[in-house]
């Protein structure tokens, strides 16, 4: 059980890190050399990890036998005046780090979908499952659109105009006071959002492996 735990963790901790070399992969494929220049390009999780969102946060939900695991990591900086898609480019670069965690969790679905072709233990099996389950949350957490998750940055490019420019008005100032965002989004989650995240990211997760399962 210990060695399970640590696996979690060591498994949480990468797929942040994913999610965030994504963001700053398609920042970079898009003109903006910002993330790059700093090292957040790399898959060393010391120069993406946040020791709060990043470690303790995660340790104490898998501590109390919480269902659903999530974290954060230090956000990846970009410059989007740098970006050749002024219109699009935003938007871009915060879905790349959902679409990187559904990524992981189709892998990870497929390998417990072959586990009996592959002799994979069913050790393996159990913590395959629970990497699908977090990708896909992290991937849904993400893209609620309140400040300063990825959600935030996608929900502007689909708004109308006057809409969209009082919504990044509001993003901006949470995105500055970086204790009242994350103080916003922890409220929605524990009384609004998260029994309702964590019934999606379970279907999904289930259909997902019986897809792989039953093909």
């Amino acid at each position: 059980m210990e060695l399970l735990f640590i696996a979690q963790i060591v498994a949480l901790i990468m797929s942040i890190v994913i999610h965030e070399m994504a963001h700053g992969h398609a920042a970079n494929l898009l003109g903006d050399p910002t993330a790059r220049l700093q090292g957040r390009l790399s898959a060393n999780p010391l120069v993406h990890l946040d020791p709060l969102m990043s470690v303790i946060v995660p340790g104490l939900l898998i501590a109390s036998g919480s269902p659903i695991l999530f974290g954060a990591a230090k956000p990846v900086p970009y410059n989007p005046y740098n970006f050749r898609n002024q219109k699009w480019g935003e938007a871009i670069v915060a879905v790349a780090g959902p679409v990187a965690n559904l990524v992981i969790a189709v892998v990870f679905a497929a390998l417990i979908g072959a586990s009996q072709v592959l002799g994979l233990s069913p050790t393996f099996v159990t913590l395959a499952a629970q990497i699908v389950v977090m990708n896909i949350f992290l991937a849904l957490f993400n893209l609620v659109p309140i400040p300063p998750l990825d959600g935030s940055k996608i929900l502007p490019r689909l708004l109308p105009l006057s809409l969209a420019l009082r919504y990044d008005s509001l993003r901006r100032v949470m995105e500055r006071n970086v204790m009242l965002a994350f103080g916003v989004v922890i409220i929605v989650f524990v009384f609004v959002l998260g029994g309702p995240l964590s019934a999606v990211t379970n279907f999904l997760a289930e259909a997902l492996i019986s897809l792989f399962w039953f093909s």
